[in-house]
């Protein structure tokens, strides 16, 4: 059985199909970022609280991710993928009815159960059916889609808002993406490496444990912790900075500049390239940086300066997640359907709890308060990647020992004495 590989009639239909996936999924998993100041002043609630429209639905979508995966091992990546697209859509659209902001909780909450087949199965797909060499590439193109669903969501349901309602946008986005999950099942291959295998709990529970217990992997997942969250808080209250004097921004020009979520397409594409050539660690330190100086550069008052310091934020976090992400493939030699969920569970877990906990520093500290947390978690990340490059060097250079000295010992037991002998002497 031949993996899908650059120049083959699969690869761009299951590029395309991948990148759907994705638009699909996170263009319905962030409608709400950018309603959150509409919910405080509508529902007469405060920001934190607005926030837990998204918390809700990616805190219970971290979790489900795993059982996700566990049940894809016994029936498939795609038909998983295609119920979650399905069932993601049609409950966007039954959100467009809700009476209260309590019924949009429980509804949210209920779309991080069957959204999470897509984020936590993408990953393993492509591990399992691509060429090792078009990993990158190909991890790249399904994060630039995840950039521009994000993207094209918050932008239309801010437009549509100001138009309409939030109730219309809603319909829209929900109709729009069940066409596109439709091309999803058209377009993606059916798996041809992967093998049906009987699942227990306790062998799930095993295999979670022996990746949590390998440290270089550990580190990773902090890694997606910490700056999905910094990501997430940015995004969740820069809404209401801009929405206040002096800038008193509409609903579909805050909604407008997510188009800064283009540039998480570019980053996702060209540093998963990069990484393939350049080393995983360094492009995500280099990420890492790109994100500092961002957030730092919207402290400057000018407009402008803020809109092009979003642009460069989004540029590194989305650089440093296509690389993450594909580093986790690399690093677990087995099971790679619970690393890759483990990945996502812990990143998305950042998305919830630090993006719901940052609305007390916006409350308490204003919007500095906001930058000193997000470079704080960007800080922490970049020492955590070290840490996790030097555990891999560590692990090669053990590796390449007992390789060495393996080699040296069955050397020795194939000569002779006498051979041994005329060696020596």
């Amino acid at each position: 059985m031949t993996y899908i590989e650059r120049g083959t009639k699969h690869y761009w239909k299951s590029n395309l199909a991948l990148f759907f996936g994705g638009f699909v999924t996170f263009s319905i998993l962030y409608t709400t970022q950018p309603l959150m100041p509409i919910f405080s002043k509508h529902f007469g609630i405060s920001p934190s609280v607005a926030s837990l429209s998204l918390s809700f639905s990616t805190g219970v979508l971290a979790i489900f991710m795993l059982i996700a995966a566990a049940i894809s091992d016994a029936v498939g990546r795609k038909h998983i993928m295609i119920f979650s697209m399905v069932a993601s859509s049609i409950l966007t659209i039954i959100t467009a009815f809700s009476p209260n902001f309590t019924t949009i909780l429980l509804l949210r909450a209920l779309l991080g159960v069957v959204a999470a087949g897509v984020p936590s199965l993408a990953m393993t797909y492509v591990n399992e059916e691509y060429h090792p060499k078009s990993l990158g590439h190909v991890m790249g193109l399904y994060v630039s889609g995840t950039s521009i669903g994000g993207m094209y969501g918050r932008i239309v349901i801010g437009g549509i808002t100001d138009f309409f309602s939030w109730q219309i946008a809603f319909l829209f986005i929900g109709i729009t993406s069940l066409i596109i999950s439709f091309l999803f099942w058209k377009f993606l291959p059916d798996s041809r490496h992967f093998t049906a295998k009987r699942v227990s709990v306790s062998s799930f529970l095993q295999s979670l444990g022996g990746h949590l217990k390998n440290p270089g992997l550990v580190c990773i997942f902090a890694i997606a912790f910490l700056l999905m969250g910094g990501f997430v808080t940015m995004f969740n209250y820069i809404g209401y900075l801009l929405s206040e004097k002096p800038y008193s921004l509409s609903q579909s020009v805050i909604g407008s500049l997510f188009i800064v979520y283009i540039m998480g397409t570019f980053s996702s594409t060209w540093m998963g390239h990069l990484a393939d050539t350049k080393g995983r660690a360094k492009v995500i330190m280099i990420s890492a940086v790109i994100m500092l100086a961002g957030i730092l550069l919207t402290l400057v008052p000018s407009l402008i300066i803020k809109i092009i310091a979003m642009a460069v934020f989004t540029f590194g976090f989305f650089g440093c997640h296509s690389v993450a992400s594909g580093w986790v493939g690399d690093r677990a030699k087995q099971n790679k359907s619970q690393a890759s969920s483990l990945y996502l569970l812990f990143y998305y877990a950042g998305s919830s709890l630090v993006g719901a906990f940052g609305g007390y520093f916006w409350s308490i500290f204003g919007w500095s308060g906001i930058v000193g947390l997000i470079s704080v978690l960007i800080a922490a990340s970049f020492v955590l990647t070290v840490i996790s490059f030097a555990l891999e060097k560590k692990r090669n250079c053990k590796k390449r020992l007992l390789l060495s000295s393996s080699t040296i010992i069955f050397l020795l037991k194939k000569l002779s004495r006498s051979d041994l002998d005329s060696f020596l002497y």
